[in-house]
């Protein structure tokens, strides 16, 4: 057996065994040395990722028994081109926020390196696993590192922020299980395979229970990707905690957004039987209105980081909208738009971070302030990720959210859909508008001389994440085939049978 054929798990062992490795005193005691690990190890996962994601697109899907223990008796983890895509960003994102902390925002914590992988490890375990249950433990994974994340740095905003972020998700972690133990109850298992195998056949009594379970789930998923209105908490942890912190967690809702794909648009979705579809319902009225209360709460923002907190709940809303449309078409539009908004908020949070350390006192907020000594270049970079983040062309934000609009299928759906996501459109653009102008033009006096400039790490890192935005429109060819393959892949789904064949190969 050769390491390729162990390569759907090194995703998760690899930050694994680095986050332990950095607690030992050795390491601990060196933060040069916790540096250059960390980025080896991003560096490593990185190549990782693509090599799945390669390898998924020439094989197939890939699965991996641990212990050799089939499904459903045993763990398997699933890698198709949606979660193979999903590692990938991560990782990205994972060696960007690294490269952006190692200019010294590390320095403020102890443990600041072993967090960050134990979150990757969180992050990515929840977009390979093949069960329910094993979500589970990969979502209290990701939330027990990010609780100690969020407040990095201290600071009494940070702290109270924390609290309320702690306190839903614990709220979130309890009725998971309740979920969890209602489905193992009426199924008799937690295999995603084997639930989309049973779910049709149940008998009239198991009916409602699992109906509770199933929405149960989707209040949890809900919370974990801040849709309306269990959103509040995330415009106020995302812009107090610290930059880099802020940026990986962008992905975060995304997390939350992918499980609801994979539960209530396969195991709930078209072959359920009389549970067919049951959260499109619920899901509709609430997509319209997050977007229209992000948008309501962008235009209302006080500084950039919160901001760009904001214009997160916005891009849930869309992807949300991009599920309920219930087709392959809106599936393509919705990854390709996942993976672009990801990279255009965590790109955005750290130029704030920027922003805020050349601006003293005023930091990110929109007043008047001495002009800062990098203003062109922090300006430059600005506008690209306004047009990215508004959706206008030629950048990725456009062709993602052409595609969702160009996915609506009835004039009914149309009337709906594409006045909201228009609409927040303009609103993103004269928000993005004003923070521009009070950033970059309202300066009074000389440049701030006395300003921390920006780290080139810093410039690397956030140089990554911009540059992906052209490319995703240079190669928009090959990403959309690829999407194309991911939603293929993700509506058509996986039975128990296929599971076993795959796994045989």
């Amino acid at each position: 057996m050769s390491l390729l054929d162990h390569l759907i798990i090194l995703p998760v062992l690899i930050p694994f065994f680095v986050a332990v490795i950095l607690l030992f005193p050795r390491f601990s005691a060196s933060l040069p040395l916790q540096r250059a690990v960390t980025l080896s190890a991003n560096l490593l996962l990185v190549l990782v990722a693509f090599s799945l994601l390669f390898t998924i697109r020439q094989q197939g899907v890939q699965v991996y028994a641990l212990g050799n223990w089939s499904a459903p008796f045993g763990i398997v983890l699933v890698a198709d081109a949606f979660s193979a895509l999903m590692v990938c960003l991560s990782a990205v994102l994972g060696l960007a926020v690294t490269l952006y902390a190692c200019a010294g925002e590390d320095k403020a914590g102890v443990f600041f390196h072993p967090l960050i992988m134990f979150q990757l490890m969180g992050i990515n375990g929840a977009f390979l696993t093949g069960d329910a249950f094993n979500l589970f433990v990969f979502f209290e994974v990701l939330l027990i590192a990010s609780y100690s994340l969020m407040i990095h740095g201290g600071g009494k905003q940070r702290v109270q922020a924390n609290i309320h972020y702690v306190f839903l998700n614990l709220i979130g972690s309890s009725l998971f299980l309740f979920a969890l133990g209602t489905l193992y109850g009426t199924l008799g298992t937690l295999n995603f395979a084997d639930m989309a195998d049973k779910i049709p056949q149940l008998g009239a009594n198991e009916l409602l229970l699992t109906k509770s379970g199933a929405l149960l789930l989707l209040a949890v998923f809900g919370l974990k990707a801040a849709m309306l209105p269990l959103h509040f908490w995330l415009p106020k942890a995302y812009s107090t905690t610290s930059t880099p912190v802020a940026a990986l967690f962008a992905i975060m809702t995304k997390v939350g957004i992918y499980s609801i794909w994979r539960v209530h648009g396969v195991m709930f979705g078209n072959q359920a039987g009389e549970l067919a579809n049951i959260a499109l319902p619920w899901l509709w009225p609430i997509a319209l209105l997050t977007i229209v209360i992000g948008a309501i709460a962008v235009l209302a923002s006080k500084s950039l980081r919160l901001l760009c907190s904001n214009l997160v709940i916005v891009s849930v809303g869309t992807l949300l909208v991009s599920i309920c449309l219930n087709s392959q078409q809106a599936s393509t539009a919705g990854i390709y738009y996942l993976v672009h908004s990801t990279i255009a908020c965590a790109a955005m949070f750290l130029l704030a971070g920027l922003i805020q350390q050349q601006r003293g006192k005023a930091e990110d907020r929109f007043v008047s302030a001495r002009a800062m000594p990098q203003a062109a270049k922090l300006g430059f970079v600005f506008v690209l990720l306004a047009i990215a983040l508004i959706g206008m062309p030629p950048l990725s934000g456009f062709i993602g959210k052409a595609l969702i609009m160009q996915s609506v299928q009835t004039s009914q759906q149309m009337l709906w859909v594409w006045p909201v996501i228009l609409g927040a459109g303009l609103i993103s653009l004269v928000a993005l508008s004003r923070a521009g102008s009070s950033l970059f033009w309202r300066s009074s006096g000389e440049k701030n001389s006395s300003a921390l400039q920006a780290h080139p790490s810093q410039f690397l890192a956030l140089a990554i994440l911009v540059s992906l935005l052209p490319v995703m429109v240079i190669f928009g060819g090959a990403v959309t085939e690829y999407a194309e393959l991911a939603a293929e892949q993700l509506n058509s789904g996986l039975s128990l049978q296929q599971l076993h064949e795959v796994s045989q190969r």
